[in-house]
């Protein structure tokens, strides 16, 4: 735990190792597709006023970035009620919404993961409490603006002390789960996290058992032999493998399957239960909470810090506030593709995205890959598909 001791005051600020403007021109045009592919999808159900404007400032947005910088790394499944999602208006069925929303979704999820990377490894960033709790204040402002103002879901409200308490401590696992992963991410290359993360259904089976005694049919659990053997392989054949970081995100992946659990057992009758947009909008500000005084003592001076690394590369601003933005947009794209996708495509979409982020880090970051690593990988990813397909025919 020694990575984690607290900073010095004197620490002079980290300098990046990889150009902002390299990075800039790998990463901004891809991660960009995100806000555009959103922007045109939901302007098939808005009204045409509403979204003209916040599609032009949405471009002036994107070219002023670009003027500037040119020269110079969290997923919500929650359940929902159907009276929640039959007060959702629905956007008419077509194949260019899907399209737009599915890109944003794949878009916005790869692009947080690899700026997350960027910062926190290759740029030198190293503080990533500091960074997951400017990932939940932009999680905070962003939903209260996308329900309070812009109506995309009903705004549903907290009923009793006895529910806040138990959103608190959905919120806490929450917050253990991002800030695992984004230590994770500093110490080891993003196609690995991705492998770890697979094995969420394994964990997530462990922790059903355990906390409410509930078994699966056999042949679930023997569909999770090769999701966990693949892992070991991929362990075994990882090139920059690190204990500390493989624990992290082992880590990340059980409190990310534990948080799902819990939340099964806790918001169980139908008046506590909140859709995925509307439960972030009470995590998200509890979660600062949280974070803010861990951040203080483990990251002493981490204002000051960046502060310095303004003053030298003001691109690190642009990218904090553009990757917590993304941040929120992981959890609006997955809501919406969750709602507009049967099960089956969102479970095809959800392993091909791992697949995809896997190749896109590596063609990015050029990080040493091995055949025994890759070759555990898919058998791990071949795993999650056996695993889904099962689950599916067991629930009919």
């Amino acid at each position: 735990m020694h990575n984690l001791r607290r900073s010095s005051k004197r620490d002079p600020p980290p300098s990046p190792t990889l150009s902002f403007s390299r990075f800039h021109f790998l990463i901004f045009h891809f991660i960009s597709s995100s806000s555009l592919s959103l922007s045109l999808s939901l302007s098939l159900s808005w009204s045409p006023d509403v979204f003209s404007s916040s599609f032009i400032a949405l471009c002036a947005l994107i070219s002023n970035y670009t003027e500037r910088n040119t020269a110079t790394d969290y997923t919500l499944l929650f359940a929902v009620s159907n009276s929640q999602m039959s007060a959702i208006k629905s956007p008419p069925s077509s194949k260019l919404f899907t399209l737009g929303l599915v890109s944003a979704w794949y878009s916005s999820n790869i692009g947080v993961l690899l700026l997350n990377k960027y910062l926190l490894s290759n740029y030198g960033f190293k503080y990533p409490i500091f960074l997951t709790m400017c990932h939940m204040s932009s999680c905070a402002l962003l939903s209260y603006i996308a329900i309070a103002w812009m109506k995309i879901v009903p705004l549903q409200t907290i009923r009793s002390r006895v529910q806040f308490v138990k959103i608190s401590a959905l919120s806490l696992i929450f917050c253990a789960s991002v800030v695992s992963g984004n230590i994770s991410l500093r110490y080891l290359p993003v196609s690995f996290n991705q492998a770890i993360g697979a094995t969420t259904p394994f964990f997530t089976a462990v922790f059903a058992y355990l906390m409410t005694l509930k078994s699966e049919d056999w042949l679930t659990y023997i569909t999770l032999i090769p999701v966990v053997t693949g892992v070991v392989i991929a362990s075994g054949g990882e090139p920059s493998f690190n204990l500390f970081g493989f624990i992290m995100c082992v880590g990340a992946t059980a409190a990310r399957a534990l948080k799902t659990v819990v939340q099964g057992i806790l918001l169980t009758s139908e008046g506590e239960k909140l859709n995925s947009m509307n439960l972030l909008l009470y995590m998200a500000p509890i979660a600062v909470i949280l974070l803010l005084p861990a951040t203080m003592y483990m990251e002493e001076n981490v204002v000051g810090i960046t502060i310095a690394l303004a003053r030298q590369d003001f691109g690190i601003i642009w990218l904090l506030i553009f990757n917590s933005s993304l941040a929120y947009f992981v959890n609006l794209t997955n809501f919406l593709v969750t709602k507009h996708t049967s099960a089956l495509t969102l479970q095809v979409l959800g392993n091909a995205k791992g697949a995809v982020a896997v190749v896109v880090s590596i063609l990015i970051f050029r990080n040493p890959v091995s055949v025994t690593g890759m070759a555990g990988y898919t058998l791990t990813v071949l795993g999650v598909i056996l695993y889904g397909e099962v689950k599916k025919r067991s629930s009919k």
